[in-house]
Parts: structure tokens; C-alpha cells; sequence
């Protein structure tokens, strides 16, 4: 009670502020995203997304080592596939000596402490841009987990720590686990997109990635089949604690900052960590609005940070995780 209680005796300097502050940050909350193209010594940025670039292998590595340097503990990688290599079956997700099986052994080589997590899902190998295997008009659900298997158990050959289902397919988890498991991958761990929504935010990565859903008679113009409803909230708890339930040691919530309340529900309702991605589009917008002097960069990209951590993230995948690792730095 007023005048016993005066909550302003806390936040009388910065000194004190630090003391009783309940969230922090550093580098090791951080999971960076990355996106790997054919060739050597390439490197293009991507124009939705200023700062981010495609590279070649050899240039991710290099990459990987210099932000290892700076307290960053995992990446989550993507590959850019040659449009001759796309079909309905994503044969070349599983190839051993494709892109990305050779992208995570020449950084697991290169920095052998730094955790690899490879995207588990065929819209970079699908001619039609989407996470499946299309048969009758829509995404095949079964056949398509039979596919993620072969392609998890291929990271999982290659040296992946862990395996990230993107793809929203029902039962994946539980298959992926089996399929690890029974290729003696036991301790390969999954991370799975748990509570991933139909959003809007995801444009600039469709456009590094060219894996947007083509627009095309008799298949789906969008992934709402799959992702979901982003007037859902309930149902992302539901299938958090299924993919728990089935052996997800990890779950995640995308977007982010958007979505802030579906990650406190989940963190409150899962007892693994929680992982929240922050998208391509949030990252875009404050680059766009900094650019025009309408918001302080790096005050809105650590207060966004900050905000995901306090709502339960364990960890954050970002697009911002080298210039705010730098910044946590100094």
C-alpha cells in the first residue's frame, strides 16, 4: 500500500534496475538461421532481408565459426535447391551427397561444438512449394512422413545433432523418432515445429528460399491445410503436448513476437524447452523501419528479444542473432 509501497525505489538508476531485473539475455539464447546455396565462395543477399545473405558451404562455415566466436551454440540451416532437382517425391531430400548433407558435415568438421539443426520438410524440393508430397488435390499426410524419415535419417548420417520438422504433417514426431531410433540415430534429438501458424510474416524467407507455393490448378494455393489458423489458440497447446507425447525433446512456436501468448500457453503447458523463431517478416519490418529512421534499431531488435525470452522461449531462433550477440557483447 501507498506510501509503505513505492515501486518507483527500483527503478531509481540503472544499478538497481539490474539487480532486480527477472529476464536477460546472451548470445547462447540465440539459434541463427542460415540458407545454403550451390557453389563456392557465393554469396547473395537476399533483398526482403537486409544483412541475410545465401552462401556456399564454405562461406558458411566460415560464418559459423565467427559467430561460435561470439557465444552462438546452434544454427538452423536451409537449403537453396536447383530447380532441375524439384519434383513431387523429394528423392534429392535424402540424397547423402546433397546439399545439405554435405552443408552439415563441412560445418560439424569445421566447428564441432556448434549444434546443427537442419530443416525437416520438402517445399525446397517440391516443383510445388509445398512441405509434402501432393497426391488428389492436397498434401498426402503418411506418405509425405515417410519421406521426412528418409531425409532425417540422411541429417542424421551427415552429423546433425538434431532434426527440425517444419511441416506441420500429423504424427511426424512419433514416426521421426521411430525411424531415428531404428537407424541407431538414438540420441539425435528432434526439434519440432510444434505451434506453426499460416502467417503472412513468412514472405522474405519464401523469396531466399524460392519455395513459395506455386499457383497451379488442383493443389492448394496455401499451407492452411497443414499450418494453423492463426485465430488458434487452444489447438497450438493440443499439438504441443502431442509432439511431446510423441518425442519431441524440444517444441516451437512461429512466428514470434506476434504470437507471444500462444508461447507463454505452451511453455506453461510442456515440460521441455521452448523454442520461438523470429520470422522473416518481423525481422524485415524493422529493418525497413530503421532504414527510415522511424524506430532505433537496436533498441526495438534487443527490446523484441527480451520480450520473447520473458514470454518462455528457451531459446530464439533470429535472424538478428550475430548483430545482437555483438551488442551483448560490448
Amino acid at each position: 500500500m501507498f506510501p509503505l509501497h513505492r515501486g518507483r525505489r527500483l527503478r531509481t538508476n540503472e544499478s538497481i534496475r539490474s539487480l532486480v531485473r527477472e529476464t536477460s539475455l546472451s548470445p547462447s539464447d540465440f539459434m541463427f538461421p542460415m540458407f545454403i546455396a550451390e557453389g563456392e565462395n557465393y554469396k547473395v543477399e537476399i533483398p526482403s532481408m537486409p544483412g541475410i545473405f545465401r552462401r556456399s558451404i564454405d562461406l558458411t562455415v566460415k560464418e559459423v565459426k565467427e559467430i561460435f566466436a561470439l557465444g552462438i551454440r546452434a544454427v538452423n540451416i536451409y537449403v537453396k535447391v536447383s530447380e532441375n532437382l524439384k519434383d513431387n517425391t523429394g528423392l534429392e531430400a535424402w540424397n547423402p551427397n546433397g546439399l545439405m548433407q554435405n552443408a552439415i558435415r563441412a560445418i560439424k568438421t569445421a566447428c564441432p561444438e556448434m549444434i546443427v539443426m537442419p530443416d525437416v520438410a520438402l517445399d525446397p524440393y517440391s516443383i510445388y512449394g509445398h512441405d509434402g508430397i501432393i497426391a488428389n488435390g492436397d498434401v498426402e499426410n503418411d506418405s509425405t512422413n515417410a519421406a521426412l524419415v528418409k531425409m532425417a535419417v540422411s541429417h542424421a548420417q551427415a552429423g546433425a545433432d538434431f532434426v527440425a520438422p517444419s511441416d506441420m504433417m500429423d504424427g511426424r514426431v512419433l514416426r521421426l523418432r521411430e525411424g531415428l531410433d531404428a537407424a541407431g540415430f538414438h540420441n539425435v534429438g528432434i526439434m519440432s515445429y510444434s505451434a506453426k501458424y499460416a502467417s503472412a510474416f513468412y514472405g522474405p524467407f519464401r523469396d531466399a528460399l524460392d519455395s513459395a507455393p506455386v499457383d497451379a490448378n488442383e493443389i492448394p494455393k496455401d499451407k492452411k491445410t497443414y499450418q494453423m489458423d492463426y485465430a488458434n489458440r487452444i489447438e497450438a497447446v493440443k499439438e504441443a503436448l502431442w509432439d511431446v507425447e510423441e518425442g519431441a525433446d524440444m517444441v516451437m512456436v512461429k512466428p514470434g513476437i506476434a504470437y507471444l501468448d500462444i508461447v507463454r500457453e505452451v511453455k506453461n503447458a510442456v515440460n521441455v524447452p521452448v523454442t520461438v523463431y523470429h520470422v522473416s517478416g518481423e525481422y524485415a519490418m524493422i529493418k525497413a523501419a530503421a532504414e527510415r529512421g522511424w524506430l532505433d534499431h537496436d533498441k526495438i531488435m534487443m527490446e523484441q528479444l527480451m520480450c520473447i525470452k520473458r514470454a518462455g522461449a528457451s531459446l530464439i531462433s533470429t535472424y538478428f542473432a550475430k548483430e545482437a550477440a555483438i551488442l551483448l557483447n560490448k
